[in-house]
């Protein structure tokens, strides 16, 4: 019950199964380039139907594959086989660019209007053919996409690879103790002030051992990232981030000037937590953690089970069969270990109609808010399984919907139900703790990439320049909240976002994600069990949708800064609450 169970992907890569589709990638992707060079041999209608139907055959194959070979190096990133089967498999794929990139010049110069209502087959992809055509104008020849395919397997992937290979192995030790990085970090939650200092100088001391090799990580994922949003024709990348998210810049505009609006009271919060500790020059970095209240709630994964199934069945009873399946049915791999990743993460499996979950599990009730967050990325993958396969891509502001109004549902849950005002204060600041996250920290890690990224033009940034940097960032997301002796110059280090080219800036995501799940838990509240219905296909259309566009199924402009400020209202009523409680 512990670990997952990835039998459902493939027992093994010594396996028949896995063997035969691992060797089928070949045979597909000689059918693909055999279509790509044979577009105009017959009707645009009839071409499109096999493209989709090709298409949509090896998308299915290869994110399975990946998604196996992905799952099993998280699970171990020691495990030599894996890393060399993926980096065959990475090799594998990269010969498939030539051929999408020709269906997407073809698809290009079609009338894909007028073909649309021609087949059910092009109906149903109609999102998916208009915005192929809009990509269209940031695609390159195929000679250039090919070779920026081939590239990556030795730049970005590869240096992706390094930082999770390094902060996953790197050596810790507290109290003459080895540890892994994921355990030390889950210390931050100690109930003991003197654990939290002491794992707090014990993770620093192990960055210092590996900074230099993950700022040349860091150095080359963002270099590349600055040539490919050039190459394509965008602005910037954070442009090339945002056409890719189907957001507008207005959108992301009015929610940093609602979030900025808001630092002073997120400010207040943390000098009022810094007080109570008895720390007089804002709260230092390493109890930004700290609990609050007086419960000493630990959770076994059966308890936490029981738990979010309690919650949610009351919301819906479609989430909670669905959580009732990921214990059940073995999607979560729970406790750290070395060679595991740390931090947590949820990959869809819709293919099988499934999820897995990693998390690093230590018995908090944060460890079991986590579980709830990534389990409603499961329910998200649940809410869009019946697309096809082409039809299953949401992008990273919506990706945290589902996962957020999960973690909103439990925390007011069990806010509501506290029977004593002890274990109400420590719900409320645990959750403060989590939003403050996802807007003071979100916030300093989007401004940090936004310089790495623009001075990664001019020239290379050493450990110390990106220590600085994140220095600065803090200060200014942060304010007087924080300690400025006491911050941490290395959370660039163990940040896995910011070491997916292929995702530049996953930061705002989170914002977006807490703020509008926040905005649509206060439309819950007011219409009661109609909203889940409107939710679930909410849900459903952020794969085929603008961001914008599903927000206005809710009835939300997302372009207006009203909403996030509604959003951050309900935050900061909860700080209020935090204060009044805590000052009596």
């Amino acid at each position: 019950m512990n670990q997952w169970n990835l039998d459902a992907l493939y027992p093994s890569v010594d396996s028949e199964a896995f063997q035969h589709d691992f060797d089928d990638i070949d045979r597909q992707i000689a059918g693909l380039n055999e279509l790509a060079d044979s577009l105009e041999q017959d009707s645009p209608a009839s071409t499109l139907r096999k493209v989709i139907l090709a298409l949509s055959d090896y998308q299915t194959l290869t994110r399975k594959i990946g998604a196996y070979l992905s799952l099993r190096q998280s699970a171990n990133t020691t495990d030599q086989q894996i890393v060399s089967i993926n980096s065959r498999f990475q090799n594998k794929i990269s010969q498939s660019a030539r051929a999408t990139t020709r269906f997407s010049q073809w698809i290009a110069r079609q009338d894909i209007e007028a073909l649309i209502g021609m087949d059910p087959l092009l109906s149903q992809h109609a999102f998916w053919l208009r915005e192929t055509q809009a990509r269209a104008a940031h695609t390159l020849s195929d000679e250039v996409e090919e070779a920026i395919g081939k590239m990556e397997l030795n730049a970005s992937s590869a240096w992706s690879q390094l930082q999770e290979y390094m902060t996953s192995t790197v050596s810790v030790t507290l109290h003459g103790e080895p540890m892994t990085l994921s355990a030390i970090r889950n210390l931050a939650y100690s109930p003991e002030a003197q654990v939290r200092k002491d794992a707090y100088q014990a993770e620093l001391k192990a960055y210092d051992q590996i900074k230099d090799a993950v700022a040349f990580a860091l150095n080359s994922i963002k270099g590349e990232a600055n040539t490919v949003s050039q190459l394509r024709h965008f602005d910037s990348v954070l442009d090339m981030t945002l056409f890719n998210s189907r957001m507008k810049r207005e959108t992301l505009d009015a929610m940093m000037q609602a979030i900025e609006e808001a630092l002073p009271k997120f400010h207040e919060y943390l000098r009022h937590k810094a007080k109570l500790l008895g720390y007089s020059n804002g709260l230092p970095f390493y109890e930004l953690f700290a609990p609050m209240g007086k419960s000493s709630r630990t959770f076994t994964p059966q308890q936490a089970k029981d738990y979010l199934i309690r919650n949610f069945e009351p919301f819906s009873s479609e989430v909670s069969n669905l959580i009732q399946r990921a214990f059940d049915e073995e999607w979560i791999d729970f406790f750290p270990r070395k060679g595991k990743v740390g931090g947590a993460f949820c990959c869809n499996l819709p293919m099988l109609k499934q999820s897995r979950v990693l998390t690093n599990f230590d018995g908090s009730l944060s460890d079991v808010v986590t579980l709830a967050h990534e389990l409603g990325h499961a329910y998200h993958g649940h809410r869009i399984e019946q697309h096809s396969p082409l039809n299953t891509r949401y992008t990273m502001p919506v990706a945290e919907t589902a996962s957020t109004f999960n973690e909103t549902v439990i925390m007011n849950a069990a806010i509501r139900d506290a029977a004593e005002k002890e274990e109400k204060v420590m719900l409320i600041e645990s959750s403060l703790q989590d939003i403050t996250q996802v807007i003071c920290d979100i916030l300093s890690r989007f401004l940090f990439e936004s310089e790495v990224v623009e001075r990664r033009k001019e020239g290379f940034l050493f450990s110390q320049d990106l220590e600085q940097l994140m220095l600065q960032a803090q200060k200014k997301a942060y304010g007087d909240g924080l300690d400025p002796q006491a911050l941490h110059p290395y959370m660039w280090v163990c940040k896995s976002h910011y070491y997916d080219a292929g995702l530049n800036f996953y930061n705002f995501p989170y914002a977006f994600g807490c703020l509008f799940a926040k905005g649509l838990y206060a439309r819950y509240q007011k219409t009661g069990a109609a909203f889940v219905q409107q939710y679930d296909k909410l849900l459903e259309a952020t794969t085929v949708s603008s961001v914008e566009e599903v927000a206005a199924m809710a009835g939300i402009d997302l372009t207006k800064p009203d909403f996030w400020r509604e959003s951050l209202n309900i935050v900061k009523d909860m700080i209020d609450e935090f204060i009044a409680l805590t000052s009596r």
